[in-house]
């Protein structure tokens, strides 16, 4: 199937996070031009560089998604470069911690950075991109949550993943009109190479397949979400987890 997303504009924030940089490595080979976004500019230039070893048309853009004049500043940029702006991926979050704080531990600043960094954060990208997007009359916005929305277990880590499907479902009927979708994708507990041997275990048994997801697992679904084969998905959320064992969702 042709994705349609030869010559695409696309930003991908969290670029140098193991998601951020599967999706991009999927947009790219979909033609895709991609706009890499991180704070860390060492591990963005580095995840850049590996992109542009595949033929990729790449920008490496410094921003920090909780500075809103930086997300601007990081928008203007890549409009500046390429014109437009077609796809926005938000993948930039705070790591999850293996084992989540008691409500006992857990303080107001922890959770205040989680909603800032990843609720925030796709807010005001989502704010940056849309002006060029409506302009257009179509874009792809695809905001990247977990399987914490729809489970108990991290106070902080549910509350940030719940408010980002509530805003992802506002945006789409707001943004929709104009010919913009808007999806949140919900991924479990990704193999990523690093995860201790118990973990992975005890979450693969939450799953209907028993075995983590890997991150091109997450990614081919992201990047199909991205694509204009996906316009009839919209203000709805997709979970990539291998199934969430013994839930029933509708």
């Amino acid at each position: 199937m042709d994705l349609q997303l030869s010559g695409a504009r696309a930003i991908v924030t969290g670029g140098s996070g193991a998601i951020g940089r599967a999706v991009a490595r999927g947009l790219a080979a979909e033609g895709a031009r991609v706009a890499l976004v991180a704070r860390d500019p060492k591990r963005l230039l580095a995840g850049a560089d590996e992109l542009r070893r595949t033929g990729a048309d790449v920008l490496a853009v410094p921003a920090d998604t909780t500075d809103d004049a930086a997300v601007r500043a990081m928008a203007d940029a890549v409009v500046a470069a390429w014109g437009g702006i077609d796809v926005l991926v938000n993948t930039a979050a705070q790591p999850a911690t293996p084992t989540p704080p008691t409500l006992e531990e857990l303080t107001d600043a922890a959770v205040t950075v989680d909603f800032d960094t990843k609720v925030l954060g796709y807010l005001r990208c989502a704010r940056a991109v849309a002006p060029h997007m409506r302009r257009q009359k179509s874009g792809r916005i695809v905001n990247v949550s977990g399987l914490n929305a729809r489970r108990t277990g991290s106070i902080s880590g549910t509350i940030r993943n719940v408010s980002v499907a509530a805003l992802t479902a506002n945006l789409a009927d707001e943004l929709g009109p104009d010919g913009i979708g808007v999806v949140v994708v919900h991924p479990g507990l990704v193999d990523t190479g690093r995860v201790p041997a118990a973990v992975a275990y005890q979450a693969a048994e939450t799953t209907s397949v028993r075995r983590l997801v890997t991150v091109e697992e997450v990614a081919d679904v992201v990047v199909f979400l991205c694509s204009p084969r996906a316009a009839g998905i919209t203000g709805d959320a997709v979970t990539v987890a291998g199934g969430n064992r013994g839930a029933v969702h509708y």
